[in-house]
């Protein structure tokens, strides 16, 4: 894919990209971080897509996408060397950019879905999910602070991202998006 290709289908596709990071996300700072790390990663890989028609470009893009978010949430940060070795720059996001993200991808109904979801989570559970999801500690870590098994604190995070995910699947921003 030649350079000017590249552009035209980073045009044509980085707003869909945008949308489905900031959904996943909740947050539009970040949403945008992961999209040019998206299309970082696209342009080194590029050359995989030289006869590739436009679905199954499409489907690669959102596969890195998908990939972006997955590593995010691994590592707990986005992976800022490849646009540095690239110098890719992203621009400082303004307010109404910022906004209109939030707009577009409907950001406040979900948040207000997962907040009520979270809402009906036992004490237990939430604690758990704070513990493994928002400060990545490791089970045996957090069995030993609640004072129970590590298979406890396991069945709790299973269940509490169950029912976050059956109520994000439910809300309606995102159905509109399958």
């Amino acid at each position: 894919m030649q350079s000017h290709e590249f552009v035209a289908w980073y045009e044509k596709e980085a707003e869909a990209v945008l949308v489905f990071h900031a959904r996943r996300t909740l947050d539009p700072e970040l949403a945008l971080d992961l999209t040019a790390e998206t299309f970082a990663q696209a342009w080194r890989s590029r050359g995989q897509l030289q006869s590739a028609v436009p679905e199954v470009r499409r489907a690669w893009l959102f596969t890195i996408a998908r990939r972006q978010i997955g590593r995010y949430h691994r590592k707990g940060r986005v992976e800022r060397e490849a646009r540095e070795r690239l110098q890719i720059q992203t621009p400082p996001a303004h307010e109404d950019d910022l906004a209109a993200i939030d707009e577009r991808a409907g950001l406040p109904e979900l948040r207000a879905a997962m907040t009520a979801e979270l809402e009906r989570l036992s004490a237990d559970h939430r604690r758990a999910l704070q513990l493994r999801i928002v400060e990545e500690r490791p089970y045996d870590e957090i069995a030993g602070l609640l004072g129970v098994s590590e298979q406890t604190v396991r069945a709790r995070v299973s269940r509490g991202l169950t029912a976050l995910s059956k109520a994000a699947a439910v809300n309606p921003v995102l159905q509109a998006e399958r």
